[in-house]
């Protein structure tokens, strides 16, 4: 009997059951079309990069592991297990990955920016994603497998699973310094200008949609001023600047609008 006369005839319980579970795998699975590349791995330096055989260094797209311990500051909850997991993965796939490459193929460092999938077709950050060893980001113009990834950390976070186990969300005051970060905040203001659409917090902290990003958003941006948001990326500290007292001390730029939500 087809797979498809089986669901007609199950309960329908039993068929909602079935739908719910297809639908996980498909979120975790996030697949993609087109062309990939293969390539060997020598090593996972922390659980969003990778270096290849050849030597290049691969920076995951839409996943951002809590940061290994260096230069003093110790490593991040669940930074090693982020790690080892990555690790495992590769090890499973034989030490051999399909990459595909991002809108954008190369960050300010020069690492290559990828989709990474299993020799399954799996893709490793909804895998890091669903298990709680990282956080979603999505950076314009590398946003094919946002909502995907989106989508599979939303379950990961109402499970409490890895990373989610204790609210990872923080006020602007308790901003220490840069770097990633998931921040809760009342927009107090909004302003357009020539380096794109800012949104003044009630604190010491300020967001800017960057000016060829804007597009990106609907036009809901007018309506916070007065909301509760929660907005996530890499904060810049801008201490020592001259005119800083009349600014924020702490930027966030966001470029893709699922990096940004307002509260209920």
């Amino acid at each position: 009997m087809r797979f498809s006369e089986q669901l007609k005839k199950a309960s329908l319980v039993g068929a909602f059951f079935v739908c719910a579970i297809f639908s996980l795998q498909a979120q975790a699975f996030c697949p993609v079309s087109g062309p990939l590349s293969r390539v060997k791995v020598a090593t996972v330096i922390d659980g969003d990069t990778l270096r290849l055989a050849d030597g290049r260094n691969v920076r995951l797209i839409g996943v951002n592991a809590p940061e290994m311990g260096r230069k003093g500051r110790s490593a991040e909850p669940f930074a090693d297990a982020a790690r080892q997991r990555l690790q495992a993965l590769v090890k499973a796939s034989g030490g051999r990955l399909d990459l595909r490459l991002g809108q954008q193929a190369r960050d300010h460092y020069g690492r290559l920016l990828a989709h990474a999938f299993n020799d399954r077709g799996e893709n490793l950050e909804a895998v890091l994603l669903a298990e709680g060893l990282g956080f979603f980001v999505a950076i314009a113009p590398n946003s094919l497998l946002a909502d995907c990834h989106r989508a599979v950390e939303r379950q990961a976070r109402s499970a409490g699973e890895g990373v989610w186990r204790r609210s990872p969300v923080i006020s602007t005051e308790r901003l220490r310094h840069g770097g990633f970060a998931l921040v809760r905040a009342r927009v107090d203001r909004l302003e357009v200008n020539r380096g794109g659409v800012w949104l003044e917090l009630d604190g010491p902290l300020v967001l800017q949609i960057p000016r060829d990003a804007v597009a990106g958003f609907d036009d809901s941006l007018k309506d916070l001023p007065g909301k509760e948001i929660e907005a996530r990326g890499w904060v810049v500290d801008r201490k020592g600047r001259a005119n800083l007292s009349q600014q924020a001390r702490w930027l966030l730029r966001i470029s893709h609008p699922s990096m940004l939500a307002p509260l209920p």
